[in-house]
């Protein structure tokens, strides 16, 4: 039991150090990590649950070889109802804080969120399926919320020094749910010979487009000494 729990809670760990230190100029509140990422491993499931529940009421979508279906569940059912419980926690609870003073920040705040849904998530997967299940998830889903996390941060961390916070934040939400959509909905048709490839290149696009987008808010963070601190965002 230990052993499942240390494979299934590693990887999110590993993640969440890597990101917090490429946090270079301004470190945030440990506090608030913490109350981000318990919240993320307890209300976003919440919310995602009664969603769920919702959906299997209103839209029941029980042919597993209709491509249609299999559209639909990837990209409403499963995507918009976990990024959008994650978001609203960000939008809510993290970005109105005073303490989320750089673009960064949204990078930061999103992925303890993120992460603390994945460790949850993982945990009742790896404990079911065992050791493999936990290997696989650690190089494929885990990685593939944390960039979802970053994608979906590095907008909202633009919108709130922005005039467009709104668009900024929607546009988080709907790059998140994308990505999210795509990498579900290639493992959804698996009936069709060869499909899961594109979920991993839609993960590793995912990756390449996090890193990018870490590098850039590192790079313009007015807490940066490179850049004038004065400069309005």
């Amino acid at each position: 039991m230990i052993n499942l729990l240390l494979l299934a809670l590693g990887p999110i760990f590993i993640i969440i150090l890597y990101v917090y230190f490429k946090d270079k100029y301004d470190k945030e509140p440990k506090g608030l990590l913490l109350s981000s990422f318990l919240l993320g491993a307890v209300v976003s499931i919440i919310i995602t649950t009664l969603i769920y529940v919702g959906f299997d009421i209103l839209l029941p979508l029980e042919d597993k070889y209709s491509v249609p279906q299999q559209f639909v569940k990837a990209f409403l059912v499963v995507a918009l109802t976990e990024e959008f419980s994650k978001y609203i926690i960000v939008r809510f609870f993290a970005q109105p804080r005073d303490a989320f003073d750089e673009p960064f920040d949204g990078i930061m705040y999103a992925v303890m969120v993120s992460m603390g849904f994945a460790a949850t998530e993982n945990v009742l997967y790896v404990l079911e399926g065992g050791y493999a299940t936990g290997l696989l998830r650690a190089f494929t889903a885990v990685p593939a919320h944390a960039t979802f996390g970053i994608l979906m941060g590095y907008f909202m961390g633009k919108a709130k020094f922005s005039k467009h916070r709104i668009r900024l934040n929607l546009l988080g939400l709907l790059l998140a749910v994308t990505f999210h959509g795509l990498y579900d909905f290639f493992l959804f048709i698996e009936f069709v010979p060869g499909i899961w490839v594109g979920a991993f290149i839609s993960l590793i696009l995912g990756i390449i487009l996090s890193h990018k987008a870490m590098k850039i808010h590192q790079e313009n963070s007015n807490f940066n000494p490179k850049n004038d601190q004065t400069k309005v965002l």
